[in-house]
């Protein structure tokens, strides 16, 4: 398939609710290459340091009961950014575009201003209402904890209730930004929360103790907003005025609500897996977070990548009822986003115990809490084809405009994944929460590959099945060759250097296998995939930064 990328702008919502393709602001093709490299390699950078960030808490913190009683402080601010952030971008951006690309700066800037200053002023209302009600609600979310580390979970949630607004304001920020195709600035929020985390946490614990990773994720997610104020600022963006009456707030508030409860779904499945596991033994939930952002990893780097490079594609295919290639490009994004997480899975299972000795056993990450991850890290693996096709198939069904039926899709994922979660907590422990997620996600996966089989009548199952089936018999092969290489039993240093040579030597085979098996059998995603990539970057404008994971915890 080849995929025609046009020269467009955001999408933005007509009249009769269907979308348009806006025209873009007139770019140069230097200042197109320009912006993209800023923003691939931001996306890039920001997501190491992510993992970095997870691995420098390893190191100071470990799987100690003060990194879980942060988790679960962590838990609703983390809710409410996926609520808001996510939301506010979904919802500005087309509307905000479509003042923009018809020339009202006014009503653009004044549309923009507005939603700034009422989210500052409401979401610093809810921020002092969270701090004041912080003993009410914390208890239920930590409800296994014993007194005082219960107490240091509400102090820690005081801390971070404030970073509700920077966080929000700056999912505003980026919108607007992002009308205006100036993505650099919004590309530096993932490298400033995490560069800034990180420099806190070095600095100040043997000060604070976990106190400097609070302190640490709250400046970090203030410096979010920071870092695109200047931009902000310099393009006369922000105005100190508040106007009710601005037309373009009801089209936002109406946007909002199927993409606020959607969102709002897919958050709360944080609350009930560390609301289960805080009646665990201490250092579970710090496990299952490690796990959970290794399994993460790929995804944030490759699959939510393609589809970012998907969805404008897809919208404009929607604009002109050009629904066979609709159909051609989810079929292609399914194959695509297989084609990374199916051998993902089987490495990380394989590899489990080398991967996370390497990455993390340093410091306070014992080798018991080596045992420990490697223990849970298939139970969420498996579910990495499952959400890696959600975002796929969600992305479909935004472009086509169905936006009830994908929400009653994910409140219905969150009350399975409630249930399973009950179901296998007493006989699997945190296994069992990491298993209901993963087939929660699976269970989401169908269901949205059903609504896009009906929206767009028919999906072609043979080519995705039969690329699935060609890649596990190469992932297979591969595992195959893994296992071999640990069967040798090779003694190997505990110190980072050995194990991280030992574990690139055993990643390097395994792609080999793989790349050499996916060559006998004719499996072409590979090539297709760095096409599509190369078309976005020639003749497409960037896409926003790809923003989907809380920085929080």
């Amino acid at each position: 398939m080849r995929a025609h990328i046009k020269r467009s702008g955001a999408t933005a919502t007509g009249a009769r609710g269907r979308l348009r393709v806006l025209p873009a602001p007139a770019v140069s093709h230097g200042a197109l290459a320009r912006s993209t490299l800023v923003v691939m390699a931001a996306t890039l950078v920001s997501s190491v340091l992510g993992f970095g960030r997870e691995v420098v808490n390893a190191r100071y913190f470990g799987a100690h009961v003060e990194m879980d009683a942060f988790l679960a402080a962590a838990t609703i601010p983390t809710i409410l950014f996926g609520v808001f952030n996510g939301a506010l971008v979904s919802a500005l951006v087309p509307v905000f575009s479509e003042y923009v690309a018809r020339g009202d700066e006014d009503g653009a800037w004044r549309l923009g201003s507005t939603l700034f200053n009422l989210l500052a002023l409401g979401l610093a209302a809810l921020a002092a209402l969270g701090w004041w009600l912080a003993p009410a609600y914390v208890p239920v979310i930590a409800h296994g904890f014993p007194s005082e580390q219960l107490q240091r979970t509400i102090t820690m949630t005081r801390w971070l209730m404030p970073t509700v607004v920077a966080t929000s304001l700056a999912g505003v920020a980026s919108a607007m930004l992002n009308a205006r195709h100036r993505f650099s600035a919004a590309a530096l929020q993932g490298i400033a929360v995490n560069v800034v985390t990180i420099a806190v946490v070095l600095w100040l614990t043997p000060k604070l103790w976990i106190y400097s990773l609070v302190l640490g994720t709250a400046l970090g997610l203030v410096a979010q907003l920071v870092v695109q104020m200047p931009a902000i600022l310099a393009y006369r963006m922000y105005r100190p005025v508040v106007d009710l009456h601005h037309p373009g707030l009801g089209k936002i508030w109406l946007m909002l609500g199927p993409i606020v409860v959607g969102s709002a779904a897919g958050q709360m499945a944080i609350f009930f897996d560390r609301h289960f596991a805080s009646t665990l033994t201490p250092g579970y939930i710090a496990g299952m977070n490690y796990v959970t952002k290794l399994v993460g990893f790929p995804q944030q780097i490759f699959a939510a990548a393609i589809a970012t490079v998907i969805f404008p594609l897809l919208a404009s295919q929607f604009a002109s009822s050009n629904r066979p290639g609709i159909e051609r490009s989810v079929v292609m994004g399914l194959r695509l986003v297989n084609f990374i997480t199916i051998p993902a899975v089987f490495a990380l299972i394989v590899l489990a115990h080398p991967m996370i000795a390497a990455l993390f056993e340093r410091g306070r990450f014992t080798q018991s809490t080596t045992d420990l991850c490697a223990g849970l890290l298939p139970f969420i693996a498996i579910g990495l084809v499952g959400v890696a096709a959600c975002i796929v198939l969600t992305r479909c069904c935004f472009a086509c405009k169905e936006t009830r039926l994908t929400v009653v899709i994910s409140v219905f994922t969150v009350v399975l994944n409630v249930v399973l979660s009950l179901w296998w907590l007493g006989p699997l422990g945190a296994r069992g929460l990491l298993l209901a997620n993963s087939v929660s996600q699976w269970a989401q996966a169908f269901l949205l590959f059903a609504l896009v089989w009906r929206l767009l009548r028919g999906l072609n199952w043979k080519t995705i099945a039969s690329s699935a089936a060609r890649i596990i018999v190469c992932s297979a092969a591969m595992a195959l060759a893994l296992a071999w290489i640990a069967s040798l039993n090779t003694h190997v240093a505990p110190t980072f250097g050995a194990r991280a040579w030992y574990l690139a030597g055993q990643l390097l085979i395994g792609a080999l296998v793989f790349v050499g098996a996916a060559r006998l059998l004719g499996v072409e995603e590979l090539a297709i995939a760095v096409r599509l990539i190369l078309q976005k970057f020639e003749t497409g404008v960037p896409s926003p930064l790809e923003n989907r994971e809380a920085p929080i915890a």
